[in-house]
């Protein structure tokens, strides 16, 4: 057994057991998958594969136990190759990391600056996606560090630590009624033309839930994944925005310049954690140690340590 094998059965089960893509993937053909893994199985002496004619249809009981031991394997063998690069490249190298936009556009500006400056020899790759889309990412080792605020705390595969805590705003055009208001809650919000996040997105849930449990039934006048986007619409009247804290600190800034007004609405819909994310059992390099301190003093090299081994679950914001 090898592992190419090993890397080809991995491939068929993310790729649903579609052996053409698998072979795609892996720029190789689909006969030469199918070959290495039945003869995987032969050596085995167990069908890793339960099939219908050529084609695959499910994992058998077995393979499931094959399975593990694969992703376990491929794991330490990666983890083999970044012990070599940090100890051979002198600190470089590139750190990939994986986020949603409202996290690459608002907050990760400053500690990927930062990191530059610390390890000069580090390049970094910035994956965007959506939180799910993030967790497969750090699963399937296309980056090393995830941060989102949904998903990430619901796979097994993954170590996850609170980064920081924020909140939504209001988003209205300058003048606007409920600028003016000094209680706001929910029923008044729920009568205005809304334009806020995808589902996926940056919080939605908690908007959404808020508006549930009062029986309310808001008009979502439009969705967008970039905060940018839901400002651009405000302004030409669609709606009133909701969106993150840390996505309207340039109109804050402004103040009283600003075409746009923002209000807290933190009693309203709650706070939300972002968290960051690594692959448990992944061997991380001392640039990834200092990034994670980067985005949060909280995020020390001890704690994500620990936590890599499963002594720390998560801490107090």
């Amino acid at each position: 057994m090898n592992l190419h094998q090993f890397r080809f059965v991995q491939e068929a089960v993310r790729r649903n057991l579609n052996l053409t893509e698998a072979a795609k993937a892996l720029h190789t053909s689909q006969p030469g998958v199918s070959k290495a893994i039945i003869e995987l199985e032969e050596e085995l002496g167990i069908e890793i594969f339960a099939r219908h004619g050529k084609r695959l249809k499910r994992i058998t009981e077995p393979g499931q136990h094959v399975l593990k031991s694969i992703e376990l394997i491929l794991r330490e063998v990666g983890n083999l190759k970044r012990i070599g690069e940090q100890y051979s490249a002198e600190d470089s190298g590139t750190l990939s990391i994986a986020t949603t936009h409202t996290q690459a556009r608002y907050v990760l500006p400053e500690p990927v600056a930062r990191l530059r400056e610390a390890y000069p020899k580090v390049n970094v790759s910035l994956h965007q996606g959506s939180p799910e889309q993030v967790a497969r990412m750090l699963i399937d080792e296309v980056a090393e560090i995830g941060i989102a605020t949904e998903s990430l705390a619901t796979y097994a595969e993954l170590v996850t630590l609170p980064c920081y805590e924020w909140q939504h705003v209001l988003v209205l055009p300058m003048g606007h009624p409920l600028g003016q208001k000094e209680h706001l809650t929910l029923e008044d919000i729920a009568q205005e033309p809304l334009i806020t996040y995808h589902p996926a997105y940056t919080g939605r849930t908690r908007i959404d839930q808020a508006f549930a449990t009062r029986k309310l039934a808001p008009r979502i006048a439009l969705e967008a994944i970039d905060s940018d986007v839901i400002k651009t619409y405000v302004r030409l009247g669609l709606g009133v925005g909701i969106a993150a804290e840390m996505a309207v600190r340039d109109v804050v800034a402004d103040g009283a310049k600003s075409d746009l007004m923002v209000r807290p609405a933190g009693h309203l819909f709650g706070q939300n954690v972002t968290r960051v994310a690594f692959k448990r059992g992944a061997y991380l390099r001392n640039f990834v140690y200092k990034f994670a301190e980067l985005l949060s003093p909280r995020l020390g090299r001890d704690l994500v340590a620990r936590a890599m081994t499963g002594h720390v679950n998560d801490y107090e914001l």
